[in-house]
């Protein structure tokens, strides 16, 4: 399922337009970003948790040359799966 079979989900749920649906699913996605950046972690009870997880700079190798190459530290933010959820599926 992508963004727009989830917003023509919700639409057909909410029996609402899809402009509607649209609006609604682009705000919870807002407010998991904005839960991300400010407290680094969003659960949502039952379905799982967002986590901001920070990675440390390191050495990578090129797979076609085989020589190192720096890799920047960075963000990447991990999920991990509620136990509802783990269990229906």
């Amino acid at each position: 399922m992508n963004k727009s079979h989830l917003i023509e989900h919700v639409a057909s749920e909410l029996r609402t337009s899809k402009l509607q649906a649209a609006l609604l699913v682009e705000t919870v996605l807002e407010g998991i970003k904005k839960g991300l950046r400010e407290d680094r972690s969003v659960t949502l009870t039952g379905f799982g948790t967002f986590e901001l997880k920070d990675r440390k700079a390191r050495t990578g190798r090129n797979p076609h040359t085989g020589e190192p190459i720096p890799i920047q530290a960075g963000r990447r933010v991990g999920f991990r799966v509620g136990k509802a959820l783990k269990e229906e599926i």
